[in-house]
């Protein structure tokens, strides 16, 4: 998907001073900050389909069964919901479109790649008042429900298939080769799920140079988040050289050498020359 046009300048200003704040509140509002990303993306999002999406989560929502019963029934209520009746499920195809990780393009097309289809499970159960949150499995996104002693997993990307303990045991041995340890079952936090929806969007557009515009806005976006890596500096000035600015670029450049220098003089040197590069491409 390329979107018919980016949001203006000024508008995506307020996305972005929306978007730090939200990040920053006491208690982020995953659907928000999601839908504050599609807004970045997609310049026909506007404060009508902002709204639209929410009150979409609020209608699905109103269609499960009043208080299901324990973390299996919710799980099993949710797969009926949105994986059988509506169809929200993932294929392989929805790894090659970036809108397969924006919010309102996954309600809309009921596809998405698996972490944005947990989200949908997640802010769906949580407005009818479960015990849900995001498992960050290696490579694989999945929705939990209920405490960890007691705890249902569930593959919003699978329709919702309900998972037994050797099938999340199989997903991660499948992405990682690796064996899963408990610690991998525990609640991921809104920022960290937003940051890993920004990171996905990066890599998309990491395969297609000719998205850098996309690579820039997720960027900048994961830049707002109150903990980031310091690489991602880096990774900004990279891409507005890529993209012409080297004035800002290699600005940018020599900010992220200064850090560096701190711990590394070589490799803050080595940038220092990437700066003094981009610079020489102004003569």
């Amino acid at each position: 998907m390329r979107p018919p046009y980016p949001p203006s300048p000024e508008r995506s200003a307020e996305l972005r001073r929306r978007f730090a704040e939200e990040a920053r509140s006491e208690r982020p509002d995953l659907s928000a900050l999601c839908l504050l990303v599609g807004a970045e993306a997609d310049g026909t999002l506007d404060e009508a389909g902002l709204d639209a999406a929410q009150i979409e989560l609020d209608r699905l929502a109103g269609q499960l069964p009043f208080r299901p019963g324990g973390p299996r029934s919710w799980a099993v209520s949710l797969r009926e919901l949105l994986g059988d009746r509506c169809g929200f499920r993932g294929s392989a195809a929805d790894y090659q479109r970036l809108e397969s990780s924006l919010l309102h393009q996954v309600l809309l097309r009921r596809r998405g790649l698996p972490i944005l289809l947990s989200v949908v499970w997640m802010e769906v159960a949580r407005r009818a008042g479960a015990h849900v949150y995001g498992v960050a499995l290696p490579g694989h996104f999945v929705v939990g429900f209920g405490a960890l002693e007691e705890q249902v997993l569930a593959d919003p990307f699978d329709g919702g298939r309900v998972l037994s303990g050797s099938d999340a045991e199989m997903l991660v041995a499948g992405a990682t080769g690796a064996s899963l340890h408990p610690s991998m079952l525990g609640p991921a936090e809104p920022l960290d799920v937003v940051a890993r929806i920004l990171n996905n969007i990066r890599a998309w557009a990491a395969a297609r140079p000719e998205r850098s515009d996309v690579s820039l806005w997720a960027v900048e976006l994961a830049l707002l988040l109150p903990s980031h890596p310091a690489r991602l500096r880096y990774e900004r000035a990279q891409l507005l050289v890529q993209r012409g600015d080297f004035v800002e670029g290699a600005a940018e450049l020599e900010a992220y050498a200064d850090v560096v220098g701190a711990v590394d003089e070589p490799a803050a040197e080595r940038v220092r020359q990437q700066a003094h590069a981009a610079r020489a491409m102004l003569n």
